[in-house]
């Protein structure tokens, strides 16, 4: 069904504006997959936090022009669904990893972040990155070692000495 320039218009908006705010972008390709395949891969996707659309080329090229993306310019080539990352840079990853396991005719293209292009193969690199909770989960831990480690290393003194007084007295004991 063509689209009329207004629908193209939208199209690309509603793209831009997606693209602006998000915190990675991935390329793929479907061609060969089922409707009930794609829907499941929505579902999915919309569970997972990721925008995914499949967009004309040349609509998304416009679309891409001026964010960080842009750098997926030269994988714009055949039938292809974008995925952005809206909640963390992994989620795309994550969910399109998954989903390119049980299905051998889905292939990821590129993939960006950062407006750094990267190839397919960095998708499991990717897809690696920690969530927001655990980000921060592992900067509290990373904050709070300190804190332990000197918690302990006071709580060594009284407890050697009581060892100390311990095996002196076992001593005396068996002595006696």
């Amino acid at each position: 069904m063509a689209l009329h320039l207004e629908d193209k218009k939208r199209v690309v908006s509603e793209v831009a504006a997606v693209a602006a705010g998000a915190y990675s972008a991935i390329a793929a390709e479907y061609h060969g997959l089922s409707v009930e395949q794609l829907t499941e891969l929505r579902s999915k996707a919309r569970a997972g936090g990721v925008y995914l659309r499949v967009v004309k080329n040349t609509l998304a090229r416009r679309a891409l022009k001026g964010t960080d993306f842009e750098c997926l310019d030269e994988a714009l080539v055949g039938p292809l669904l974008l995925a952005f990352s809206q909640e963390d840079p992994g989620a795309a990853a994550r969910v399109l990893k998954d989903f390119a396991k049980t299905n051998d005719k889905f292939k990821v293209k590129m993939l960006a972040i950062g407006g750094k292009a990267l190839g397919p193969h960095e998708l499991d690199r990717l897809a690696s990155l920690p969530t927001y909770d655990q980000a921060i989960s592992l900067l509290m831990a990373v904050m709070r070692a300190p804190l332990d480690k000197f918690a302990r290393t006071l709580n060594e003194v009284p407890g050697k000495l009581t060892r100390t007084v311990a095996a002196i007295r076992d001593q005396k004991q068996a002595s006696a």
